[in-house]
């Protein structure tokens, strides 16, 4: 069942996506703007963005630290003032494995900053502008946000103690936005990816199941925006596992997961 309505022409719209200069950002910006899209791409490197828009014509950079939330809403302010955006993707990401007996708090901080934290500066420079947004045609909505959690989000993971976390929220946030927003015509969707072969997850040290490519995590995500998908969740034969680990009780859930826990 569609719980968006469904975007699967892109020709000529604007997309922001906010974290795209590497991984599954990079790869969507790639997909959407084969597509047709007039792609925005922002992260902290300058460098990485522009070799994007050399690479992409038509594409525009904007450098920007997510944590900074004055310099968020200055980049959205500039974005809109050119015309409407009909989809801002949060991509933008922190990672370290973390074990509780190895506890660091900055690295816990670090991980809230950026992807918990990061979301909400976005958020709050432009969801007031998508609701004053007039309805697109082709959509039938004023906009669409789109956040990218994690299926480590879905249940608490050995190694996780800084990551996992910060997804949690992002997935109880989509959820919120999704009763508050869509009623006023503007889309909400939920990415929830496993394990992509990024420089986040190249740093695990022990095997990943169902491990995809970005270029396949980004097909993945195209294709649930054209079914008009709330949750994009990836690859299914590892997500929904994950997904049936959530409705064990707690004794069978912990001896599960305990397994996982790198030697």
């Amino acid at each position: 069942m569609a719980l968006n309505p469904c975007m699967s022409d892109w020709r000529a719209r604007r997309v922001w996506l906010v974290g795209a200069s590497s991984g599954i950002g990079r790869a969507t910006a790639c997909a959407l703007h084969a597509q047709g899209a007039r792609v925005v791409v922002s992260a902290r490197s300058a460098a990485a963005l522009n070799a994007f828009v050399d690479e992409h014509p038509g594409a525009t950079a904007l450098a920007l630290d997510v944590t900074d939330a004055a310099a968020v809403k200055e980049a959205a302010q500039r974005l809109l003032a050119q015309g409407a955006l009909d989809c801002v993707v949060y991509c933008a990401g922190h990672y370290r494995a973390m074990d509780a007996a190895a506890m660091d708090l900055g690295e816990l901080l670090r991980h809230n900053q950026v992807n918990y934290l990061g979301a909400l500066h976005l958020l709050d420079a432009v969801v007031p502008a998508l609701l004053a947004q007039a309805l697109e045609p082709r959509s039938g909505q004023r906009g669409h946000i789109s956040l990218m959690g994690s299926v480590a989000g879905y249940c608490g993971l050995p190694s996780s103690l800084a990551y996992g976390p910060t997804k949690a929220a992002l997935i109880n946030l989509s959820e919120t936005l999704y009763l508050d927003l869509h009623a006023q015509g503007v889309g909400v969707s939920l990415i929830s990816p496993g394990f992509v072969d990024t420089p986040l997850t190249r740093q695990n040290q022990f095997r990943m199941p169902a491990l995809i490519s970005p270029e396949q995590a980004a097909q993945e995500i195209l294709k649930g925006w054209a079914r008009g998908e709330f949750e994009i969740h990836f690859p299914k034969r590892f997500s929904r596992l994950m997904k049936a680990l959530q409705l064990l009780p707690y004794p069978a859930f912990f001896a599960a997961t305990g397994r996982l826990k790198p030697n």
